[in-house]
């Protein structure tokens, strides 16, 4: 007989099991895993240390930095001025962001700065939320760019560069490929934060706040992390092949995070919790709705859901990896659309999109779940522990 959610209950607790194996490896310092279906969370596990040097244990409630898990919201908070009339899906960008206007395109990806031409069309927001807008990151940048793209995110990370000032500079770089021409992971969705401020005339983090978190009632999820709430969070760390062990990448006492000055990233910057990202995967769940609220139309909601990668962008490798054989991407997050083409157990239509210090989520509307880990390892074995994660998840559903 199935228990709580329509899970097995002995086949719950494989999923301690498998988590625990990494934290006992020292893989990873601590974790948090939430389990939530047909309504009530029915597993969650707190492992290991919050803080290891400290001895500071993990807590369901620890502050974790999620990284890309910031794009789907950002994304969300876009749309939700496409459907009040404020922006436009095929518009360019140019009113709100000029200087995005006349871009100028490398002749090849490993070009010169100066080798260039005249994009034959501008920006638009739709190129900003599919990744097609030609703004690359440094790790997806070839030659002279990443160079220069690595030099630029040194005002970002940890600077404190206003976020016109921001725009000014990158608005000097050309872009590494027409504007719609195809999907390259970069900068489009901090880009996105500067247009949404831009757009309403509000503060870029007063917006998220006051129109998705506290309508959610997500009270632990914000740019940096109040002093009231420090004790919650802890390093995040990064393995070092030269040592042969985790190493802390990032630590609270100077953390980026603590400095209400430092830039707000709209592709890379939101701590949260657990519970809190829990509240925005439900309203995507809810077909953009939770409770109560409404924050994206049905409609929205399914073109924002629908895989807009063409044939030849999915067989593009992502950062070296085969990532589109099992997934297609929508406006913010990803598609999981062949389950023949994944490694683990997960269901067609799982929507999610994860972090670069391992935070993962996925809201599955054929199961109605939603699963969610937080750890603190940046670029680390994230992918491994999501993989042990979500097979054993799912081989526990007993209905």
């Amino acid at each position: 007989m199935s228990g709580p959610g329509g899970f097995s209950s002995e086949r719950l607790g494989r999923i301690t099991a498998a988590m625990k194996a990494h934290v006992d490896a020292g893989t990873v310092a601590g974790m948090v895993t939430l389990v939530h279906r047909h309504g009530e969370t029915v597993h969650s596990d707190v492992l290991g240390w919050q803080d290891e040097e400290a001895r500071v244990p993990m807590r369901r409630d620890t502050l974790c930095r999620i990284a890309s898990m910031t794009k789907p919201i950002v994304s969300v908070a876009a749309l939700m001025l496409v459907e009040e009339g404020k922006l436009r899906l095929g518009e360019p960008v140019d009113k709100f962001l000029p200087e995005l206007a006349n871009r100028k395109v490398l002749r090849g990806p490993g070009a010169a700065l100066d080798d260039v031409y005249d994009a034959p069309r501008a920006i638009t927001l739709k190129d900003l939320l599919l990744h097609r807008s030609g703004i690359a990151y440094p790790l997806t940048a070839e030659g002279p760019m990443n160079g220069a793209l690595f030099e630029f995110n040194k005002l970002v990370l940890p600077g404190d560069l206003p976020m016109d000032d921001w725009m000014a500079r990158l608005g000097t770089l050309p872009l590494v490929f027409e504007p719609g021409a195809r999907w390259h992971y970069g900068l489009s969705t901090d880009v996105l934060g500067v247009l949404i401020a831009r757009a309403s005339g509000m503060r870029f983090p007063d917006f998220l706040r006051t129109r998705i978190f506290e309508p959610l009632g997500m009270v632990d999820s914000f740019f940096w992390v109040p002093d009231g709430k420090l004790h919650r969070f802890g390093p995040a760390y990064t393995p070092d092949p030269k040592v042969g062990r985790r190493v802390v990448q990032d630590h609270p006492n100077d953390s980026r995070w603590r400095n209400p000055a430092s830039f707000p990233s709209g592709g890379a910057g939101l701590v949260s919790t657990a519970d809190d990202y829990l509240k925005f995967a439900k309203m995507i769940l809810g077909s953009g709705k939770s409770d109560d609220v409404r924050l994206l139309s049905r409609a929205m909601w399914e073109l924002m859901t629908t895989d807009h990668l063409t044939p030849a962008e999915r067989g593009t490798p992502f950062m070296g990896m085969s990532f589109w054989t099992s997934m297609g991407f929508g406006l913010g997050l990803s598609i999981a659309d062949n389950p023949t083409g994944q490694d683990w157990l997960g269901s067609a239509g799982r929507l999610g999109w994860p972090g670069a210090y391992g935070t993962w989520w996925v809201a599955d509307p054929k199961e109605d779940l939603i699963a969610l880990m937080m750890i603190q390892l940046y670029f680390g074995a994230g992918g491994t522990m999501r993989t042990d994660l979500e097979t054993a998840i799912y081989q526990a559903i007993d209905d």
